[in-house]
């Protein structure tokens, strides 16, 4: 069984030293170029990196890496060891032995769910974002592929769900989720008019899609396994606390 895990990164960082890793630079076709892999041999969209963020590695890995599981994390995210909870952070990063053995026992792994408590992820995603990003969307599974409809608004009415664009699953199944998924953020580019969003807010697609993951999974009852995850930088949790709170409190102002 092979294995191949890329981390998705935009600068020089710290990779494990574990050949089932592969550093990919993002946005290689619009960036310069900092010693990996890059993102926009074969058949890609690198060139899309500004408003799909990680999904250009995704789609590269997608179509272009030959492996019984594909996964993608991130230069400061990780999977963490199940054997190795209580390690420094550096060794807390799963191995490739240990996915492995994982592996034989399901066909997804998941980080763990993220939960808001006091917000859906509907509101969530206004009170930080654009609301017609999710109604455009959702008009677009209505009309492209309704029977995920009601997974779709099952999963914008809880307070949690599998974010970050993280995961590893095999190839198959990888190929369906991405055909899918690629279908609909087209159609939304395509629909959606961005062109007076913010920096950070016309990273849409790839905001867009970590609230989809959990529609394909629902509606295909496909079982999972979940991991801790492991943050190699400090998540100042009491700034992002205050500030999800200001954002719940003062929500950005909406287009009518």
């Amino acid at each position: 069984m092979k294995t191949k895990i890329i981390i998705a990164t935009h600068k020089p960082y710290w990779v494990p030293d574990d050949p089932v890793y592969l550093p990919v630079q993002m946005g290689h076709a619009i960036h310069p170029d900092i010693g990996y892999v890059g993102d926009d041999t074969g058949e890609n969209i690198s060139d899309k990196n500004w408003n799909y963020c990680e999904l250009t590695g995704l789609y590269w890995a997608v179509h272009n890496i030959d492996a019984d599981f594909i996964g993608i994390v991130h230069y400061r995210r990780y999977f963490g060891s199940r054997r190795h909870r209580f390690a420094p952070k550096k060794q807390r990063v799963i191995s490739g032995e240990e996915l492995n053995e994982i592996l034989q026992h399901t066909n997804v792994i998941l980080p763990r769910q993220r939960h808001y408590y006091i917000e859906t992820n509907y509101t969530q995603y206004i009170h930080a974002h654009h609301k017609q990003d999710l109604e455009v969307t959702r008009r677009i599974i209505e009309r492209k592929c309704p029977e995920y409809l009601p997974a779709y608004d099952m999963y914008m009415s809880k307070t949690h769900g599998h974010h970050f664009n993280m995961f590893v699953m095999r190839k198959e199944l990888l190929e369906h989720y991405s055909t899918w998924l690629f279908d609909i953020l087209f159609e939304l580019e395509r629909e959606l008019d961005i062109s007076d969003y913010s920096t950070n807010d016309k990273r849409v697609f790839g905001f867009v899609s970590e609230r989809l993951l959990d529609a394909w999974l629902i509606t295909n009852r496909i079982s999972y396994e979940e991991l801790d995850v492991v943050y190699m930088e400090s998540q100042h949790w009491l700034r992002k606390g205050t500030a999800f709170l200001m954002r719940k409190l003062f929500p950005k102002k909406q287009k009518e």
